[in-house]
């Protein structure tokens, strides 16, 4: 090589044995273990859709991305801007992935379908035991009810009855006329005029 030779010279050797070994490395199948995901499986959160509603916020260029607009996933870290596609991104497989689950769901076996359905059938009985009460309640309280105006009309026809054969006598026994020249016109709780 010359001193004032400025290009570069590349050795054919060197080159040809790193190329000789990348052909190797390509050839032999790396054998990794596929990774094992988890079935699906359901969420034991409530999404919170609500919180953001209906309210104004302020952003900037320095505003951190969980805080800007839209709805924030933070195991993927990404914003989306409407709950339609903030629930379609949570149940899409992008984020089940990150989350470590796999599409697939566990197949159910015949006793679990089983119990499941007397679950079930629990639940509808307390539902309708729950019902009954009510029903039971109302009735109650109509009965009640009922029992009041039946106590009321009696009161009333009592009323009646000693108004007719009071005749021209108030409530101390003297004609309502004499009552009135002596002073004794009551205490204001009589809805009659005198």
């Amino acid at each position: 090589m010359r001193p004032d030779d400025h290009r570069r010279k590349w050795d054919k050797n060197e080159y040809q044995k790193l190329a000789q070994e990348r052909l190797q490395n390509q050839s032999a199948p790396k054998e990794e273990e596929p990774v094992q995901r988890e079935n699906l499986k359901r969420r034991d959160y409530k999404v919170d859709l609500d919180s953001k509603l209906g309210k104004s916020v302020v952003i900037n260029k320095n505003t951190p991305t969980s805080q800007s607009g839209g709805y924030y996933c933070n195991v993927c870290d990404c914003v989306v801007k409407d709950s339609i596609n903030f629930l379609d991104h949570i149940n899409g497989k992008k984020h089940q992935r990150n989350l470590g689950m796999s599409m697939k769901v566990e197949r159910s076996t015949v006793d679990q379908v089983k119990e499941r359905f007397q679950q079930n059938k629990k639940k509808m009985e307390e539902k309708q035991k729950d019902y009954e009460l009510d029903k039971r309640l109302r009735e109650a309280k109509e009965e009640e009810d009922r029992y009041k105006e039946h106590r009321k009309e009696k009161r009333k026809e009592r009323k009646r009855k000693a108004e007719e054969n009071g005749g021209d006598f108030g409530g101390n026994g003297l004609p309502d006329d004499m009552a009135a020249i002596m002073g004794f016109s009551g205490f204001g709780g009589s809805k009659k005029n005198l």
